[in-house]
């Protein structure tokens, strides 16, 4: 019989797409261990971020609040409160191994212990004119940083790969040429499976948020997981003429932008070759390869050291672009970057299935809070899905997703994209330009042809700019009272 409380282990990767699942339609993927998630419980295979980036995702996910009313619209700003501190609050043992990017880095948050594991690619240096810093990124050592120093090892960052003569042809990819052990992954993973197995248990239930740095760029993977991969067929992106020119002026000037800057070591062609291609998935869907193999570590131990009645969830801050639409890494509102793996695994709860109605990731939130048996605060705008998972007949998921960016040192086009996606359109809006995003996904699932400026669907866009400023009043006059004591 399952405990009142029971335990929770919040499994997070960084930018790892959808279609990155074996069991959940990517059949050129290895994820034997994701597969048995998948499998034992219960995936949202409809799952959106609220931001395209890794901090206002998070600190939605992490409040249940949208970027607009904590304030947290993209990376670096300040964020140090969270819903973890409730839980801690009310008997739960927190700790955190991996990322979780607030700012500054290593802010309490509300656990018990952190051991910090930040971005493979930020490195102690000047920072490049143009690129904002983190809140202490200059000077600042994780977990990981102090690991390799132990070692005497350089870590492998932009600086380093800078140095490689096919650096502008990598695309991000790179071999990692350090002691398997010491990759950030698997330095991570084994990290939460020793504290498992070397921690005493204690009489309170454990909360763990478990954040590993990848599959975010560099693409870096131990070299024998490369080489699975690049022996396949994978899906490349191909996107049309139609697609790029259909794109708003923001958008063009994100893939422009994204050539002259080599953003977490990724160097974009706006025309690369094939190889060029192959080779920067490959490397990508070993990134995630590695992962699996980590989250069956943590599984293993989680059995072996007695934490029988545990509560797996496991999700991605947001996606990543990989070419799709011309574009890299995130910063974009197409589905590729909005859309990811969401799985809660319970089996002694919960009836395993997929479940493919709208959700915002978010939503996670109020779940996890509800499942250690406390009452979300009525302001929250994320919503449990605790009646999904007990395959209640009265939910019926969202109607529509939210998703939003304010200008930062990359997307420098607009002051503010904003998402609208129901089950059959997406209206993409930004603030300060004439032109934006619809697409019909009944007819246009790849989101390829623009309706923007089409005549026959100007009454849905109004529409849908009706839904965003409803939106907005309404998550303002919610939100006020909370907002104000945040701040």
């Amino acid at each position: 019989m399952a405990d009142e409380k029971p335990n929770i282990v919040f499994i997070n990767t960084d930018q790892q797409r959808f279609d990155t699942i074996n069991a959940l339609g990517a059949t050129f993927m290895d994820t034997p261990n994701l597969d048995r998630l998948v499998e034992e419980g219960v995936s949202f295979t409809n799952s959106h971020v609220t931001a395209p980036s890794c901090a206002p995702s998070r600190a939605s996910v992490f409040t249940g609040y949208y970027p607009h009313t904590t304030g947290i619209y993209r990376n670096g700003d300040r964020w140090t409160h969270s819903w973890i501190e409730d839980l801690s609050e009310s008997g739960y043992y927190t700790v955190n191994v991996g990322k979780m990017h607030t700012a500054p880095y290593n802010t309490d948050m509300g656990f018990d212990e952190r051991y910090e594991v930040e971005n493979k690619d930020r490195y102690l240096a000047p920072i490049p004119a143009g690129e904002p810093p983190l809140p202490g990124d200059k000077f600042y050592l994780d977990e990981w940083d102090r690991a390799l120093q132990a070692r005497g090892l350089l870590k492998q960052q932009r600086e380093f790969y800078r140095q490689w003569d096919d650096y502008e042809q990598r695309l991000g990819a790179f071999e990692w040429e350090l002691p398997k052990d010491m990759h950030p992954d698997v330095f991570v993973g084994n990290f939460a499976s020793r504290w498992l197995d070397r921690m005493p248990k204690t009489e309170q239930p454990l909360f763990m948020e478990v954040g590993f740095p990848g599959p975010h760029p560099p693409y870096d993977p131990v070299p024998e997981y490369a080489e699975r991969y690049l022996e396949r067929e994978l899906p490349l992106p191909d996107p049309s003429p139609d697609d790029l020119e259909g794109q708003p002026q923001p958008l063009k000037e994100l893939r422009e932008h994204n050539t002259t800057v080599d953003h977490d070591s990724v160097t974009h062609d706006l025309d690369p070759e094939e190889y060029q291609l192959h080779r920067q998935r490959a490397y990508y869907y070993a990134n995630v390869s590695m992962i699996d193999e980590q989250v069956g570590g943590i599984l293993d131990a989680l059995e072996s050291n007695g934490y029988d009645d545990t509560v797996v969830v496991f999700a991605s801050d947001h996606g990543e672009a990989l070419g799709d639409h011309g574009h890299i890494q995130k910063w974009t509102m197409y589905d590729e970057v909005t859309r990811v793996p969401t799985i809660v695994w319970s089996p002694e709860r919960f009836d395993a299935g997929t479940i493919d109605e709208l959700v915002s990731l978010f939503d996670l939130g109020p779940t996890i809070l509800e499942l250690a048996g406390l009452d979300p605060d009525e302001t929250l705008e994320a919503e449990s899905l605790l009646p999904a998972l007990e395959r209640d007949s009265s939910w019926s998921g969202r109607d529509r997703v939210f998703a939003e960016h304010a200008r930062d040192g990359i997307l420098r086009g607009t002051a503010l994209m904003t998402m609208i996606r129901t089950e059959n359109w997406k209206f993409v809006h930004f603030v300060d330009n004439e032109a934006g995003q619809l697409f019909d996904l009944d007819q246009d699932p790849e989101e390829e042809k623009n309706l923007w400026d089409d005549p026959d669907t100007k009454a849905i866009r109004d529409r849908f700019h009706e839904r965003l400023l409803n939106w907005r009043l309404n998550s303002g006059l919610r939100t006020a009272d909370w907002a104000a004591a945040f701040r």
